[in-house]
């Protein structure tokens, strides 16, 4: 393929200044094994400073507080260690040119007590999601989780605010906020997870409220253009969602209410699984949403370079995210421009600890060299 492939043109508009249209996605890896939960100079700064030819990267899931933690060793955001660590990993990526968008998260129920010191995980209601994760002691069951009350929810609300304002201490180019793949947002959008009667729940109006008060919040301490948003509309079968005759209509409702918003882009997932049988469900993400969003539109799950080629060609999005290519080809970009085979990815040690299949991982360059 030609350098004039569209994955590899700069993208310049609603405030976004990107060398190429490759985004580098959200990943869990589990490597901040240490008590402050913070990225490290020796995992974290190097891991990302390798992908920095990406025209954007945007972090894994950061959580927001203690209370949103439901996965082992993530880094968090919400202490000035935290901060501290990921400041040096901005300066390693703004050394090598790159762009790079740390993500908000708060899990909600799809966590366990093991996290919180016994106490129940948060949730719009108190619905267990009948799914799997991983504590430090292994694999567990969800519990029933704790129905937010007002205080609850004002609370997460300043705790995405004080992580925003964090963020831009550490050097970040915006933020991401997690609302997507079954997590807090999430389960307030769906109606199998939201069964509030009070102003959080009901109508679709009051289902997003959560979710439109918290980028409100954020959106005080810095511009929108440098937030994005990240949803998975048509998730079924998973982390305990499921599509319903209203799922797609609040996606709808809240993509189009973001037009006005003037936001860095919303990010949006394909079907993670076959959802063709699934009724209300809507099969092609990029295809049904682009037409709703006036604005920067990022698409992801299960692209190659072929595919992510044409989906821009086509206008359907403007940038394409790359998850498991880019845990195993840091420079992928690279690859892309001069057609070289992708290396394969061990999936074995996606969320392990330390350097294997995190940083030994070679650029073509390095593989060359070595032969």
């Amino acid at each position: 393929m030609k350098n004039t492939q569209p994955l590899l043109q700069p993208l310049k508009q609603n405030g976004l200044y990107l060398n190429n249209r490759v985004v580098m996605a959200p990943m869990t890896r589990s490597r901040a094994d240490n008590p402050e939960l913070k990225p490290t100079a020796d995992l974290h700064v190097p891991y990302y400073k390798q992908r920095s030819g990406a025209g954007l990267i945007i972090t894994e899931g950061s959580p927001v507080s203690k209370e949103a933690i439901g996965y082992v060793f993530t880094p968090g955001i919400f202490t000035q260690e935290q901060v501290n660590g990921w400041r040096k990993v901005t300066t390693g990526v703004h050394e090598n040119g790159g762009k790079i968008f740390i993500q908000l998260w708060h899990v909600g129920r799809i966590s366990h007590p093991d996290f919180h010191e016994g106490q129940l995980p948060l949730a719009p209601s108190a619905i267990n999601p009948e799914a799997q994760v991983y504590t430090p002691e292994g694999f567990k069951d969800t519990v029933t989780p704790k129905a937010m009350t007002k205080e609850d929810i004002d609370k997460t609300i300043s705790d995405f605010k004080k992580a925003a304002e964090n963020a831009m201490l550490a050097g970040f180019d915006g933020v991401e906020i997690h609302s997507s793949n079954g997590y807090l947002f999430h389960q307030f959008f769906n109606k199998c997870s939201n069964v509030r009667t009070d102003e959080y729940g009901g109508s679709i109006e009051n289902r997003v409220r959560f979710f439109f008060e918290v980028l409100e919040a954020v959106k005080s301490v810095m511009p929108a253009s440098k937030i994005g948003v990240r949803f998975n509309p048509s998730m079924h079968g998973m982390m305990g969602m499921s599509v319903d005759e209203e799922t797609i209509p609040t996606f709808e409702y809240i993509i189009n209410r973001l037009s006005k918003y003037n936001l860095a882009y919303v990010h949006l997932s394909e079907p993670f699984t076959d959802v063709s049988d699934v009724p209300f469900a809507v099969t092609q993400i990029a295809k049904h949403f682009r037409p709703i969003y006036s604005g920067n539109l990022i698409i992801n799950a299960g692209f190659d370079q072929e595919k992510g080629n044409e989906v821009i060609e086509t206008g359907e999005a403007d940038m394409v995210a790359f998850g498991k290519p880019y845990i195993s080809n840091p420079d992928l970009v690279d690859r892309f421009k001069h057609n070289i085979a992708l290396a394969d990815w061990d999936k074995d040690t996606f969320y392990t600890q330390g350097k294997e299949g995190y940083l030994d991982y070679p650029t073509y360059k390095e593989e060359k060299q070595e032969a």
